[in-house]
């Protein structure tokens, strides 16, 4: 990987993740259902076979992607991670290595491709998510109903050498389907690897695999002791990891298409999770789920465009920025570029806000920035240091007018001078 392969990924701070299979025409959540659910998703479990079943039935409509890449260009996202296959084995394209995929219910259409053809078109990067366990495949070995209730800890392991070997043939052979059949893939996306080692993985070999094949393509975490980026699950850490990371987050508690499931965080909610995620120099993987013929429902889209109402305002402060001041500088969020600290108010001010540790008397204005109007601000420090110090360090509070408060997050720009 070149030195600035993932320099993308470092602006990008907001993408899309879609997860999406056949079950979602039953309402179902993704995987999950058919080993008895999972304590935190909501949804009640089902059959195994039952949950299969809707595979010969799955029929998406064609212009479906581009509805999702449409939505993701007007909320202000960089790039987008499509479910390619998930733990229960259905891939959606038409893989060479495998029957069960939309090459088998959907002669002539391949999925993964209507997806990356409808991102690239609307100028996103494009990145597949993978699940290294397969539910399904029979060397993996399919989950029974003998197999439930799924343990995370006692799930049983092949006893066949050969099995596990023809079943990494497999998961090779379709990673490289993948990353040959598709053009550039900005990030590969592995799950579902807390069953088996890494060693039982080959993690080392898919990773010289990856590289080979798409030399700029970034790896998570989730491929054990690989990633490029780490991925903090439903919610953004106190103290951000070292390095790259992104947190990935539902809107409502699923993350595939559960109509029951209605509680769904507000925009101003995910607003301010953009704010967080940016100001700790992290990206929002925000997740969309669309329905079985493929549109997304409408509490999502709301969501969308009132987010990219905001980030079409605020977008400054978010994109190609980094990590700000420290908490005790700002009560909130702070973003930087070069000699520019964007402050994101997350409450609403009485009338005025306070930033700690900065160089008083460089300090060239304070504007807001949707409007880029001038705001008043006066400053003060220690009096030794205004009376001995060139260049004093203290605080500047900075007057907010009612008018130019808004309704979900209200930002503002602190400009430096250099020393």
């Amino acid at each position: 990987m070149g030195d600035d392969a993932g320099g993308w990924f470092d602006e990008a701070r907001f993408g899309m993740f879609v997860h999406w299979d056949h079950a979602s025409q039953a309402g179902l959540e993704v995987s999950w259902p058919l080993v008895g659910g999972l304590g935190n998703l909501p949804g009640d479990p089902v059959g195994i076979e039952e949950y299969h079943s809707t595979a010969a039935t799955f029929a998406p409509e064609p212009h479906a992607a581009r509805e999702w890449a449409a939505a993701a260009r007007a909320a202000g996202m960089r790039y987008a991670v499509l479910t390619t296959r998930h733990h229960n084995g259905f891939s959606l394209w038409p893989s060479a290595v495998s029957d069960w995929s939309v090459g088998r219910f959907l002669p002539g259409r391949d999925l993964v491709r209507e997806f990356v053809d409808a991102f690239r078109a609307e100028g996103l990067r494009v990145g597949f998510y993978y699940s290294l366990s397969d539910w399904h495949h029979p060397d993996y070995p399919a989950f029974t109903e003998a197999d439930k209730p799924y343990s995370f800890l006692a799930y049983r392991r092949p006893d066949d050498p050969g099995a596990w070997d023809r079943y990494l043939d497999y998961l090779f052979a379709q990673v490289r389907e993948l990353l040959t059949d598709y053009g550039d893939v900005s990030v590969l996306w592995f799950d579902g690897q807390w069953e088996r080692t890494p060693w039982e993985w080959k993690a080392d070999e898919l990773r010289a695999l990856v590289r080979e094949l798409q030399p700029d393509c970034l790896v998570n975490d989730r491929l054990p002791l690989q990633g490029d980026f780490e991925t903090p699950e439903q919610f953004v850490p106190a103290e951000p990891p070292e390095g790259r990371w992104e947190t990935c987050l539902t809107m409502n508690r699923s993350w595939g298409h559960v109509p029951a499931d209605t509680r769904y965080k507000s925009a101003r909610d995910l607003v301010h999770t953009l704010c967080e995620t940016a100001g700790r120099g992290g990206n929002l993987l925000l997740n969309v789920s669309p329905r079985g013929d493929g549109s997304l429902p409408p509490e999502q889209l709301e969501r969308l465009a009132v987010v990219g109402d905001w980030v079409a305002a605020h977008g400054e402060a978010v994109f190609a920025t980094g990590a700000g001041l420290a908490p005790w500088q700002f009560y909130g969020p702070t973003t930087q570029r070069d000699d520019t600290t964007y402050l994101h108010l997350l409450m609403r001010p009485y009338d005025s806000v306070t930033v700690r540790g900065v160089p008083i008397r460089r300090i060239a204005g304070v504007r807001h920035v949707p409007s880029e109007r001038a705001l008043t601000f006066h400053t003060r420090a220690a009096v030794i240091d205004e009376l001995f110090n060139a260049d004093p360090v203290g605080e500047a509070i900075i007057e907010v007018p009612e008018d130019l408060v808004d309704d979900h997050a209200t930002v503002l720009a602190l400009d430096v001078t250099p020393a």
